[in-house]
């Protein structure tokens, strides 16, 4: 999932959110992504987080970060709940047009009050 931040103007304009079904997984998935980067495109990450435990690996690009969960990691914080407010962007080149993520982790609807 990859949720563009640009309009709600913080440290970043995007996140790239993913997960693997283990910690192996994503770490794999995580040195995938930025040998991918490094090769095609020469982008290094400025700052690297979570590589020893691998649960959430932190690829920090500066106008992007790459946030690779295990599924139960990524289920628990929630990102794409936390950033709700921004704007989702359909991804090109993939299986799916639309990533999905993990069930847990789908934003909740709000009950409507009477009043």
């Amino acid at each position: 999932m990859v949720l563009d931040l640009r309009r709600l103007k913080v440290f970043t304009d995007y996140f790239v959110i993913c997960h693997g079904t283990s910690s192996r997984h994503a770490l794999s998935i995580a040195d995938a992504v930025e040998e991918r980067l490094a090769k095609d495109l020469k982008r290094e990450p400025g700052h690297v987080e979570g590589r020893r435990v691998a649960e959430w690996v932190l690829l920090d690009y500066i106008d992007f970060v790459v946030h690779v969960f295990t599924e139960e990691k990524r289920a628990y914080y929630g990102l794409e709940r936390l950033w709700g407010d921004a704007p989702r962007l359909a991804l090109a080149g993939g299986d799916k047009a639309q990533p999905e993520a993990p069930p847990a982790a789908a934003p909740r609807r709000r009950s409507r009050k009477s009043g």
